[in-house]
């Protein structure tokens, strides 16, 4: 392989003149290496498209025999042109652009890419015949341990290097109302039907223009129409201010409730539509017969591209197969670009009259009906094609042995289509073959999920268009739009005689590829069937076809069709190999790169800032974790909580969550989904809950506050709401209870007022509602006004003093606070964060879920068995407490402290050791301001859990510190405090 000539020098040769390459620049010269050898190309080439510009078509080797590939789909579609940037492996020289400075290599070779030393392999490929792994390589005994690393070192393709540089990656949410996923003319017009409805529309197109087809196909003989209606709608989608455009971004599959990963760049958008249209059109499908993987055996579609996209002449002297009239537009196409087209071989018996098909025979083209490409002859080189061998169809893939040689440099291959249709089945579609368009076509679509186009079956432009209306008005329609009169349906979809049923013609001497990426020929797979793999799917395993880069997209087809006929099965009772994502290779930086969680500030959230608080994460939500400067944050923490102690403090705990159960039922839906009993449970009173899942394990907590026989008020933990709503949701599905479920933790902001002096501040505040400890007891709620706006207020004590959760409207949060703020200031009032909550709640020996339990805690162990009601027929979980406590406890949440006063204070997850075992960890541990000392929650053993016990903890640097069994709650443990 020569450098061959620069651009300047290559109009006569490799590159065409405008308007030939409408992604080129050609003001804008780029320099870049390939295999250490400098080449030019244009501004928008990628390095495929600049190589062939260049006389470059040896791009890579293959991954079994290491024989020469190139161009095959020039869409990013197959694993020919997979080359190595520098520690980036795997690039697709078809989709990567060029840069100035880019090195770029071929990958899977030894030695050098024109002249591999592994191509000795393929000499002994009758040795390596299909599942050959399955069947060596395990005797003697002992013989896997000296093939394993000569075959590690065979395999693989490019080279990953470890110490390569991360990157930056990231994430970003996406909502769309109808998201469009294919920016071709199915695509385009889907997207103004939508956006003309109202809704908004993200169209998400993978190369650098939308148009799909319209950018490079021949439509008609004159070669105008898909131009002209692509500039149209192109157009028309820039002036609707409804619609997004992603382009150079694709769609890596679907998921439950439309749930879109889109990548582009270096980012992953993760998008959620209402209604998704897929208008991802369709892949063409290679022949089979010899040597069809040469460089310059390409696919029709390909050779356009290349002319179309970026003014690049495919070739000198060319033959086109096909099966189609759409093979007739790629002679044509050629034709106009330079190219002297030898012949188009026309594997139907007679060319379909058409205006296309008339304009080749009009230019004297010679057209061999009724014949086949038998085998692609390579050039002298050995790494191109060089002519071809044609010869008369006989029967369904048999050939005459009479054959004649045409020379040529290309070999443009149009013989039918197969839907893109791997994001339809990932959402659920099926897909069956049909008889008389030779395709597998989608069947029924899952709800939320349209399609459009030739993935949709539809191939006559005026059909795709028509389709394109259809799927669009549809979404619309399905996302809630008034879309207004249904869009007429397509008449003739075009499909029929797109695609010959059988373009596979098996060469007694083999190198009859059905699957480029694994070398696999017909033998393979007829061996692989015989072998007893008669499926699909198994064949699909033991040969390994379709689990390539490519993922089929060019062998699935054809692999049906060979177990069909090997099998005697009807292809109509079969269907291609599961799709599953991602449709499209994702790099790990993509599913691990930087994240942007939602953000949710509560009502008050400004007033912390102004107070000098420092922020932190609690589930989606940001809130105050102590207020002062980082330099003194023991001592902030320390401050506020003996303020609360001692005076008044007020805390935050909007973030809590809230949920309306309203309904006859609401009571008894209660007692069924927590282990407390609730039926009995008087108006005007709370009382603790505490959820278990089927395993019995703590999944949250809170308290149930009755405001009426039919309505009960539940709050929940701030990182737990919103599986306790889902939980609700399911099981009043399963029960059917009369009772409505209302997820209200957004329309209320909380705060809780607690110290000594809470009621002498509330009380300033509010006057429709008895504070005393008579009217108003530990445990009760009420309704009324604070500061005139109503409120639900609770009275309990999670921080171990007399307390109120005060809740609000959240519009009103912020004007409450400030006069809760301003009444209080008298009375010492300050504002405390989530340390110092942990550490009154601590003191108070109140556990946090998810802290102080795991995933497998159930509440005989967390010390809970008060929180259970025994009498009770059934909660959620209680069968499996039942026998788990049967079991025998393993492990004992208990209360510790450590009498010495300057003891280090153990970290949570610092080990719990008995016997030099572990048996438990530590949950919580501070040093109490309160009690001064070191203060704890520790799982231990069982016989360690009596009060007075000492027991062994594992601290940092391995040191063993002593804890010693205490009851809890370790302040206050007659509650007088919070019940004055």
């Amino acid at each position: 392989m020569s450098p061959g000539p620069g651009i300047g020098a290559t109009n006569g040769t490799g590159r065409l003149p405008a308007p030939a390459g409408r992604l080129i620049d050609r003001g804008r010269t780029v320099r870049f290496t390939f295999e250490g050898r400098s080449y030019e190309g244009f501004a928008g080439d990628t390095i495929a498209s600049a190589l062939a510009a260049n006389d470059v078509w040896l791009l890579s080797r293959s991954f079994k025999y290491r024989r020469p590939r190139g161009i095959l789909t020039m869409a990013g579609h197959d694993a020919n042109t997979l080359v190595q940037i520098g520690p980036e492996p795997n690039v697709l020289a078809d989709r990567r652009r060029i840069s100035d400075g880019l090195e770029v290599h071929g990958q899977n070779y030894d030695g050098s890419l024109e002249h591999d030393r592994g191509r000795w392999v393929e000499a002994f490929g009758r040795f390596m015949p299909v599942g050959f792994y399955y069947k060596a390589f395990y005797r003697p005994k002992g013989a896997w341990k000296f093939w394993e690393p000569i075959i590690r070192a065979k395999a693989g393709l490019g080279k990953v290097d470890t110490r390569a540089h991360h990157g930056y990656f990231d994430k970003q949410y996406l909502f769309a109302d109808v998201a469009v996923i294919g920016g071709g003319p199915a695509g385009l017009v889907a997207a103004l039907q939508a956006a003309e409805a109202g809704a908004e529309v993200i169209l998400v197109e993978d190369t650098p223009e939308l148009g799909g087809s319209l950018n490079y196909a021949r439509f008609d003989a004159e070669g105008e129409r898909g131009r002209k209606i692509g500039d149209e709608l192109r157009a028309a989608v820039a002036a609707t201010p409804n619609i997004r455009v992603l382009t150079e971004a694709i769609c890596t599959g679907w998921f439950a409730d439309n749930w879109l990963p889109v990548i582009r760049g270096n980012r992953l958008y993760k998008m959620r539509a209402k209604a998704v249209v897929v208008a991802t059109g369709s892949l063409e499908q290679p022949m089979v017969f010899r040597n069809n993987d040469l460089p310059g055996v390409m696919l029709g579609s390909a050779a356009q591209r290349l002319i179309g996209l970026y003014g690049v002449r495919p070739g000198r002297r060319a033959v086109v197969a096909t099966a189609n009239d759409d093979g007739y537009g790629v002679a044509l196409d050629l034709a106009d670009a330079g190219v002297a087209v030898q012949a188009v071989v026309d594997l139907r018996p007679a060319a379909t009259p058409s205006p296309r098909a008339t304009a080749v025979f009009g230019r004297g083209i010679r057209v061999l009906t009724g014949h086949t490409v038998a085998e692609a002859l390579p050039a002298p080189s050995r790494d191109r094609v060089g002519g071809v061998l044609v010869s008369a169809i006989t029967g369904e893939g048999t050939f005459a042995a009479a054959a004649q040689t045409i020379e040529c440099d290309l070999l443009c291959m149009s013989v039918g289509y197969s839907p893109a249709g791997q994001l339809l089945h990932h959402a659920g579609a099926t897909f069956v073959y049909d008889h008389v368009s030779h395709m597998f076509q989608p069947g029924a679509l899952p709800a939320h999920v349209f399609a459009a186009g030739s993935v949709n079956g539809a191939y006559d432009l005026e059909a795709v268009l028509t389709e394109g209306r259809r799927a669009g008005w549809a979404a619309a329609k399905d996302a809630g739009f008034a879309a207004g009169p249904e869009p007429a349906p397509a008449g003739d979809k075009g499909a029929a005689g797109q695609t010959h049923p059988w373009p596979i013609f098996p060469h007694k001497k083999g190198k009859d590829f059905v699957d480029f990426d694994e070398d696999l020929q017909v033998k393979d797979l007829v061996n692989g069937i015989a072998d007893g793999f008669d499926n699909v799917e198994l064949l699909k395993r033991y040969s390994t076809v379709g689990m390539g880069p490519s993922q089929g997209r060019h062998s699935a087809v054809a692999a049906v069709r060979i177990t069909a006929k090997e099998t005697g099965r009807d292809l109509a009772s079969m269907a291609v190999t599961t799709q599953r994502p991602p449709y499209m290779p994702e790099k790990f930086g993509h599913l691990g790169g930087r994240i942007f969680d939602p953000e949710r500030h509560t009502p008050m959230h400004d007033r912390h800032l102004e107070a000098g608080a420092r922020m932190m994460p609690a589930g989606v939500w940001l809130r105050p974790a102590y207020y002062g400067r980082p330099e003194n944050r023991e001592e902030a923490i320390r401050e506020e909580v003996l303020n609360v102690r001692r005076n008044v403090g007020l805390i935050d705990v909007s973030t809590l969550g809230g949920l309306d159960i309203r309904g006859p039922d609401a009571a008894e839906f209660l007692n069924r989904l927590y282990t407390f009993a609730y039926a009995k449970q008087p108006v005007g009173r709370s009382r603790y809950v505490l959820m278990t899942e089927q395993a019995g394990a703590i999944v949250d907590d809170g308290v149930a506050c009755r405001f009426h026989e039919e309505h009960f008020y539940v709050t929940a933990t701030t990182s737990g709401v919103d599986a306790v709503y889902r939980q609700m949701l399911f099981w009043n599905a399963q029960w059917r209870l009369d009772v409505d479920v209302a997820n209200v933790t957004a329309a209320y902001a909380g705060m809780n007022i607690a110290g000594p002096r809470a009621r002498e501040v509330l009380q300033t505040l509010c006057d429709d509602v008895d504070l005393s400890p008579e009217g108003f007891p530990y445990m009760g709620v009420r309704m009324g006004k604070v500061a005139g706006v109503p409120a639900r207020l609770l009275r309990v004590g999670f921080v171990g003093e007399l307390g109120y959760e005060i809740h609000v409207p959240a519009s009103q949060g912020e004007a409450v606070w400030d006069a809760l703020m301003a009444a209080g200031r008298p009375f010492g009032i300050r504002p405390f964060g989530v340390e110092a909550q942990r550490v009154l709640r601590l003191e108070k020996g109140h556990i946090i879920v998810g802290q102080d339990t795991d995933g497998l805690t159930h509440p005989y162990e967390a010390d809970m068995a008060w929180a259970i009601n025994r009498k009770k027929p059934f909660f959620v979980g209680g069968r499996s407490i039942e026998v788990q406590m049967r079991r025998g406890l393993t492990r004992k949440l208990v209360g510790f402290d450590m009498e010495d006063p300057q003891a280090p204070v153990p970290e949570e997850c610092h080990l719990v050791i008995h016997d030099g075992d572990i048996v438990g960890r530590v949950t919580s541990a501070v040093r109490s301001p309160t009690l001064g000392k070191v203060i704890g929650l520790a799982y231990v053993a069982p016989d360690q859990a009596e009060p007075g016990r000492s027991f062994d903890i594992r601290i940092g640097g391995g040191r063993i510190v002593q804890g010693r069994v205490v009851p809890v709650p370790f302040y206050d443990p007659d509650n007088k405090r919070q019940e004055m």
